[in-house]
C-alpha cells in the first residue's frame, strides 16, 4: 500500500493509471484518505523524525526556486491604493499650434 502511494506521488501519475501490480486503485486512494484522516501520516512523520533526529541523521536543507514560488500580484508593480490618477494634458490648451 505504502509502494503504491509512493509511486502515485513520485510519478505524478493519475489514479486511475496505478500499475495493476498496486492492485486496486480505489483501495490505495480510499486507505490514503482514512490515514490521512486518521492522523496516520502525521503519527509516521513525527516517528520518523524522531529517530533520525536520535542517530544524528536530521539535517534539513531547502531549496527555493522561481519554479516553485510566485510572488503576490501587489510585488509585481500592481496599484497598492486610490483612484487611479487622471490623465495628464503633454501640452497646455493656450499654447501656439504646432504646423
Amino acid at each position: 500500500m505504502i509502494d503504491a502511494i509512493a509511486f502515485k506521488y513520485r510519478t505524478g501519475t493519475p489514479w486511475m493509471d496505478l500499475p495493476e501490480r498496486f492492485g486496486s486503485w480505489k483501495g490505495v486512494h480510499n486507505r490514503l484518505r482514512v490515514w490521512a484522516a486518521d492522523g496516520t501520516w502525521k503519527r509516521v512523520l513525527t516517528a520518523l523524525l524522531a529517530q533520525a533526529d536520535a542517530e544524528g541523521d536530521l539535517e534539513w536543507n531547502v531549496a527555493v526556486d522561481s519554479t516553485v514560488v510566485r510572488a503576490h500580484q501587489h510585488a509585481a508593480g500592481a496599484r497598492q491604493k486610490g483612484p487611479l490618477p487622471a490623465s495628464r494634458t503633454t501640452m497646455p490648451l493656450d499654447a501656439p499650434a504646432v504646423a
